[in-house]
């Protein structure tokens, strides 16, 4: 009875009561949460806001190689300046090396055959010449006095035809063996025929061509800065095989950054809003205090997928973008290259 009477009516009111506070209570506005970074502040009475990304001046350069290989040697590391020209990296280039040693003595070869027959006719050669015209000479002397000796007897039935014939034929033999020896000695005097020096010249030409070749080859096994710069990124260590061609992950990472580019992304429902030279005030993400102005460089003509999602809710994957470039000194922000920033465009 005191139960009923008592106890039940209690624990209704109380239930009414829980239930009342807990509607109030869940019909009650929560407070919105104080966002980590304030957002950045248009300057502007009319804007566009953008997200862009920090790159290089020279836009960012992956490094590859013309040749597939083990790297030997490293001759820079993330942070290093270099200049144009400078080598970054050393490809295995041992074989290389070994085809132009062959090379260059086969050069040296065909120089020498060359040169022997530039310095045609020896000195020495000469002389032996020399001596088989006076020995012809004197043996045609000798054959023409025999022969004069012989037609000058004036009786012919004391001498045999046959002899005087011989005799004849002996001078003729003579003069044959003097104009011999005299070709000789002046082919030997004209020195090398001017077509063999020609293929002799031609040979050192292929020869050095093929050295120059490899040559060239060794110093592709090289890979060497193509511009000014700072390593942004160094992949790449001794010992690691490096593919040649398009890499997911560049082996270096190179650009200039002593003037910082900022690639921003415009929607393409703003990009009308957008003209050329336009001001823009770039803000770190995450600190909006830190902002500089930034100059106008150019406007990139082709509308391209947004590629660099910022991960807000309301971003979609297939938004198409304007990317309009802005440049600044790196001493105006402590910003680093690949660092997110928020823009805002003067517009109309």
């Amino acid at each position: 009875m005191f139960v009923r009477k008592y106890v039940i009516p209690v624990l209704a009111v109380a239930g009414l009561a829980l239930a009342v506070h807990t509607v109030r209570s869940e019909n009650q506005e929560r407070p919105v949460p104080a966002p980590v970074a304030e957002p950045a502040k248009s300057p502007f009475t009319n804007s566009v806001a953008g997200s862009g990304i920090i790159e290089a001046s020279t836009e960012n350069i992956e490094i590859g190689t013309h040749l597939p290989g083990i790297i030997t040697k490293m001759y820079v590391e993330a942070g290093d300046k270099v200049k144009a020209g400078d080598p970054l990296f050393l490809i295995e280039d041992r074989t290389a090396r070994a085809e132009l040693a062959v090379r260059k003595t086969n050069l040296e070869v065909a120089r020498q055959a060359l040169s022997r027959l530039e310095q045609l006719p020896r000195v020495e050669d000469v002389p032996p010449l020399e001596a088989r015209v006076a020995q012809a000479q004197t043996l045609l002397d000798d054959a023409k006095d025999t022969l004069v000796r012989w037609e000058s007897v004036t009786d012919m039935r004391a001498i045999v035809a046959e002899d005087l014939s011989r005799r004849r034929f002996a001078v003729q033999a003579a003069e044959t063996r003097l104009v011999d020896a005299r070709a000789q000695l002046d082919q030997l005097k004209a020195g090398a025929w001017k077509p063999e020096v020609d293929v002799a010249k031609a040979q050192v030409d292929a020869a050095q061509a093929l050295v120059d070749s490899t040559a060239t080859e060794i110093e592709r096994h090289t890979v060497r800065a193509p511009v000014d710069g700072e390593i942004l990124q160094c992949n790449a260590r001794v010992g690691e095989f490096a593919q040649a061609g398009a890499l997911d992950t560049p082996l270096i990472l190179l650009g200039n950054t002593d003037t910082l580019h900022v690639r921003v992304d415009v929607d393409e429902n703003d990009a009308w809003r957008v003209r050329p030279g336009a001001k823009a005030r770039a803000s770190l993400r995450g600190n909006a205090s830190l902002f500089t102005d930034v100059t106008f460089v150019r406007i990139e003509p082709y509308v391209v997928p947004k590629r660099s999602l910022t991960g807000e809710s309301s971003e979609r994957v297939d938004t198409r973008v304007l990317q309009v470039l802005y440049s600044f000194p790196r001493a105006a922000l402590n910003a680093y290259v690949g660092q997110l920033v928020d823009i805002n465009i003067e517009s109309q």
